[in-house]
C-alpha cells in the first residue's frame, strides 16, 4: 500500500499562487536515509534541502495530500532521485514491515513533524485567555473545610458549571498581560496553569475533586474544559496569503529565545493564522549617530532574516510558535512574514 509522507516544513506547493524559487540542495546530500528512533521530519528534510520547509514539493504533493497525510516510520529509507533533473524524493521498501492503520493516539514508533515533547505541555493546558472571557468562566468560590488552599484529592465548590456535560477540566489564574507591540492594546492574559480537577456534582455550586496541584490552588482561580488527549499531525506549510505578525512574549517570562522555545505572536485565527504555518523571523535595526550639528540622527540599516517558526496553536488573536532554527538569540518585538 502506498505510504503519504507526512510533510514537514514546507511554504508553498503547487497551488499557490506564489512563485517558489528553484529548490536547492545541501551540499553533498546523501542518497538516502534510514529513518530511526529520534528523527523528526523537519530533521530529515535538512539531510537533503537547504530550506527544509520546502519539502513536500520534493515529493509531489498537492494541497490536500499535504493536510492530510500519513506518517513515516523508523526502519522506513528516504531515497533522493535525480534522474529527472529536478529533485525528488521517495520511500524505499521498508524494513518494519508496518502496515497502515488506525491509530486513537500518536504510536510511538510513528515519527513525529517536530518535537512533539517539547509542546505537549503547551497543547494539553490552557495558555491564552481572550480579556473579554475571564468573567464568563466558571471558578472557585470555596474549598474544603474553608481551606485558604486545596491540593491533590481535596474537593474545591464551584459556580458556573451547571450540568454534568463536561466532566474534566483545567485549573488556570490570569497572569501577565499581553500587548501587542505595535498598539500597545492587550490583546490577551497569559494563564498560569495551576492543574486539574473531575466534576463530581454538578449544581450551584458545583464540587469538584482535584486530580492535580501543580501549583497552590484557592478561592477565585478559574476553570476551562479541559481539551481532548488527542495528538495533531501538524503539517507545516507556509501561509496562503501575506502575514506580518510580532513576537508579543516568550514563554517563562524570559527576555530572549533559542532554538525549540516558545513564544507568542500579535496575529491568530481572525487574521488568517493557522496550526502549521510557518514563519520567518527578522529583526529591524538601526544605527544611532550624530550630524555635524551635534543633532541625533537614526538610521535604518536592512532588515536581518535570522530564523523559522512554526505555529502550532492558535487564538482569535494570539498564536503560539516554536523557534525551530535561529541563529541567534530571539527578542520581543522581532517580525515575521511569510518565508
Amino acid at each position: 500500500m502506498v505510504r503519504i509522507i507526512s510533510a514537514l516544513i514546507l511554504a508553498a506547493v503547487a497551488a499557490c499562487s506564489v512563485a517558489q524559487e528553484k529548490l536547492q540542495l545541501v551540499d553533498n546530500p546523501p542518497d538516502r536515509h534510514i529513518v530511526v528512533p529520534g528523527d523528526t521530519l523537519w530533521g530529515i528534510s535538512a539531510k537533503f534541502l537547504k530550506e527544509p520547509w520546502r519539502w513536500p514539493e520534493v515529493w509531489r504533493m498537492n494541497k490536500e495530500q499535504i493536510k492530510n497525510p500519513h506518517r513515516i516510520y523508523p526502519g522506513d529509507i528516504v531515497v533522493l532521485d535525480l534522474s529527472s533533473g529536478t529533485p525528488r524524493l521517495s520511500i524505499a521498501k521498508s524494513h518494519n514491515k508496518l502496515q497502515p492503520q488506525v491509530y486513537s493516539q500518536l504510536n510511538p514508533k510513528q515519527l513525529p513533524s517536530i518535537p512533539a515533547n517539547v509542546i505537549e505541555p503547551f497543547i494539553a493546558r490552557p495558555l491564552i485567555v481572550e480579556e473579554t472571557s475571564l468573567d464568563l468562566v466558571p471558578r472557585i468560590m470555596g474549598t474544603q473545610e474553608d481551606r485558604v488552599f486545596v491540593g491533590n484529592g481535596d474537593i474545591a465548590f464551584v459556580t458556573g458549571i451547571p450540568d454534568a456535560s463536561i466532566i474534566n477540566w483545567s485549573i488556570y489564574r490570569p497572569g501577565k498581560a499581553l500587548k501587542d507591540p505595535e498598539t500597545n492594546e492587550i490583546i490577551g492574559y497569559e494563564a498560569f496553569d495551576l492543574g486539574n480537577a473531575r466534576l463530581v456534582r454538578p449544581g450551584s455550586p458545583a464540587e469538584v475533586k482535584i486530580l492535580m496541584a501543580r501549583e497552590e490552588i484557592g478561592r477565585g482561580d478559574r476553570l476551562t474544559p479541559a481539551p481532548k488527549p488527542e495528538m495533531i499531525s501538524y503539517v507545516p506549510r507556509a501561509p496562503e496569503k501575506q502575514i506580518e505578525a510580532r513576537i508579543v512574549s516568550i514563554y517563562g517570562g524570559l527576555n530572549e529565545a533559542g532554538k525549540l522555545s516558545v513564544i507568542s505572536l500579535n496575529r491568530g485565527k481572525k487574521d488568517g493564522l493557522e496550526v502549521g504555518h510557518v514563519l520567518a523571523m527578522h529583526r529591524v535595526r538601526n544605527s544611532d549617530g550624530y550630524d555635524d550639528q551635534n543633532r541625533r540622527i537614526t538610521t535604518p540599516l536592512p532588515v536581518e532574516r535570522y530564523g523559522l517558526i512554526f505555529v502550532f496553536r492558535t487564538f482569535d488573536r494570539i498564536a503560539y510558535a516554536l523557534v525551530m532554527e535561529s541563529s541567534k538569540a530571539v527578542i520581543v518585538g522581532d517580525s515575521l512574514k511569510n518565508p
